[in-house]
């Protein structure tokens, strides 16, 4: 019973289910397989190996921070409707125990970054990007995610170390263009999370009662009219048509569009969850036909 009771209690304070969002660190390398100049450098099981890897990295390392915040926050989630069920609010993992944890979790994190630095010196943005990460999510910790409006800045930013993260891995190329989509594709959707925290339990969180309601709404469609206008100019750049020899790529934009559209309007039900975008992307249907509509047209593309 006891066993049991650990093997649910575990996945959920580590939040496995959060782990899809580190499949960012896979983007450079899935662009590259695709990418005739560098086919030479990703169409190896080598490649594949190192961004995955290197993706389950960042899975590790953000779990020894959520532990981390949930500590910080020990408080605070207890006066929470559903974050007081977390297995550290809620008593289940004493906060000795999530200490261990988190140092074991960002130690197992660092050995692979760590055997980049010396078996691939030239590649040492790779450990830097996992350092980045690393120090900017403990001054988040610390103190800067009670700061509205940079605290969301802070994580899109993370988005966008990983996705560098996994182009170093490989020493690929990744277009300025994507990591600029990625950065307001991440906006949008914190931004969208802080929105339905503060309609569900504002009173729970100091920072949340300094948004206002009228200028998160604003910021939340600005970033997803960015991440479209981005994502276009990506797909119609010059340096993206003669590297993949076509201008059918902007086809793919058409989803992406879609995809905004559909979250902009669950972010505005009171039904969906968007405080948790990885339930919401798992869950969600029609995200689901979006996505594979995207990834199909990216596919049949190149």
């Amino acid at each position: 019973m006891k066993l049991k009771k650990h093997i649910k209690t575990w996945p959920q304070a580590l939040r496995l289910n959060q782990w899809t969002k580190n499949a960012l660190v896979m983007l450079a390398w899935f662009f590259a397989f695709a990418d005739p100049t560098q086919a030479e450098k990703a169409r190896t099981w080598t490649a594949f190996g190192l961004s995955a890897a290197m993706a389950f990295s960042f899975c590790l390392l953000s779990s020894a921070f959520y532990l981390l915040n949930d500590l910080a926050d020990i408080r605070l989630d207890r006066k929470h409707p559903i974050k007081r069920n977390r297995p550290v609010a809620s008593g289940r993992i004493r906060a000795v125990v999530a200490i261990r944890a988190a140092l074991v979790l960002f130690a197992f994190a660092m050995a692979f970054p760590s055997w980049m630095v010396f078996r691939h010196p030239e590649r040492m943005l790779a450990f830097g990007t996992v350092l980045f990460y690393t120090i900017t999510q403990c001054l988040y910790s610390g103190g800067l995610k009670r700061i509205p409006y940079l605290d969301v800045a802070i994580v899109a930013m993370g988005f966008v170390v990983r996705a560098v993260a996994g182009a170093a891995v490989i020493d690929a190329r990744i277009s300025p263009w994507l990591l600029g989509c990625t950065f307001t594709l991440a906006l949008f959707l914190a931004l969208a999370k802080r929105a339905h925290e503060k309609r569900l339990a504002e009173k729970s969180r100091t920072n949340l009662q300094k948004y206002n309601a009228r200028a998160l709404n604003i910021l939340m469609h600005s970033a997803s009219v960015a991440t479209v206008a981005v994502y276009g100019a990506y797909t119609l750049s010059a340096d993206t048509i003669e590297r993949f020899h076509t201008r059918k790529l902007a086809i793919s934009a058409v989803f992406v569009l879609l995809g905004l559209l559909r979250y902009l309007r669950l972010a505005k039900s009171s039904r969906a969850d968007t405080g948790r975008p990885e339930k919401v992307l798992l869950t969600d249907r029609i995200l689901w036909v979006v996505l594979i509509g995207y990834t199909l047209s990216i596919l049949v593309v190149l």
